[in-house]
């Protein structure tokens, strides 16, 4: 077999984080992980090289001939062409409209066609699918649990983002009920005290009883909002990703009877990857590389 390697890249609001990706073993190679810190409402020219410097920092660390990018990126962006269509939205402003893929290609004198991009809400699920907890099923749906929902569905080999964050749910949205600030509200409304995020909750819990309440009405929640998810998409398998997922045991117990209940009873996961997650998604759309 063939082993062939591409970098990976996610875009985020304040930094780039990138990593070289083995595509035969799909996990990141030792000592190539950047993250850098971005100005992302600085001038165009800014963020392209600053992008550029730690793209090319990776790839000093790369046998020679490797220049395949996949880069995970904030929409809207016209993914297919490379253009970014941010606006008002308090970061990469000034790329507004430009062609992200051809400006960097030409500053790290490479082709455009080298680079490729992939949605970041996907990105988490496309790693996953890869190279984690998703791995060996078509079609996917993944839920990242932390300061706010991301929600994406995986089939014919990409991810997308499902942007399910903002749907109606009970008396607001899904977030509003499925994110870190719902548990740190309902623990107020029951105790009239402040608690942090879900990792403070579940240090409590062998001294208060209403945590592992709080947790199951979380697991009933969250799986009326799979429910509906799961109609719509059919996947094979659930992975689900982000910091209340490390408390995947207070709540997927109940979370699994309450589907079964639905007559919805397909493999539920906890992702697996971490942070590499995203990196690993990105170098994955170049796993056509991988030869036999």
């Amino acid at each position: 077999m063939k082993s062939s390697t591409a970098l990976g890249i996610d875009i985020g609001g304040s930094h780039i984080t990138a990593a070289l990706v083995n595509l035969g073993t799909r996990t990141i190679i030792a000592g190539s992980w950047n993250r850098t810190r971005i100005n992302s409402q600085g001038e165009a020219t800014a963020i392209i090289d600053a992008w550029a410097a730690v793209i090319s920092s990776v790839f000093a660390t790369a046998p020679a001939g490797i220049k395949h990018i996949g880069i995970g990126m904030p929409g809207p962006f016209n993914y297919e062409e490379g253009i970014s269509l941010m606006k008002d939205q308090h970061k990469y402003d000034a790329l507004y409209n430009l062609n992200v893929k051809t400006l960097l290609a030409a500053k790290l004198g490479i082709e455009p066609e080298q680079i490729r991009f992939i949605n970041d809400a996907g990105c988490f699920l496309q790693g996953e699918v890869f190279s984690g907890a998703g791995r060996n099923y078509g079609r996917v749906i993944g839920l990242t649990l932390g300061t706010g929902l991301g929600s994406a569905s995986y089939h014919d080999g990409v991810a997308h983002d499902a942007n399910r964050w903002c749907a109606p749910f009970k008396d607001g949205i899904a977030e509003d009920y499925l994110s870190t600030r719902w548990f740190v509200n309902r623990y107020h409304e029951l105790s009239g005290e402040a608690i942090p995020d879900v990792k403070a909750l579940t240090e409590r819990i062998s001294v208060d009883d209403r945590i592992q309440q709080i947790f199951n009405e979380f697991a009933i929640n969250l799986a009326a909002f799979l429910t509906d998810f799961v109609h719509a998409e059919r996947p094979e398998a659930i992975v689900i990703g982000g910091n209340i997922a490390n408390a995947s045991e207070l709540f997927f117990p109940l979370l699994k009877t309450t589907l079964e209940q639905q007559h919805i009873q397909i493999p539920i996961f906890t992702a697996t990857l971490g942070e590499t997650a995203a990196i690993i998604g990105a170098a994955s759309l170049w796993h056509s590389l991988q030869e036999v």
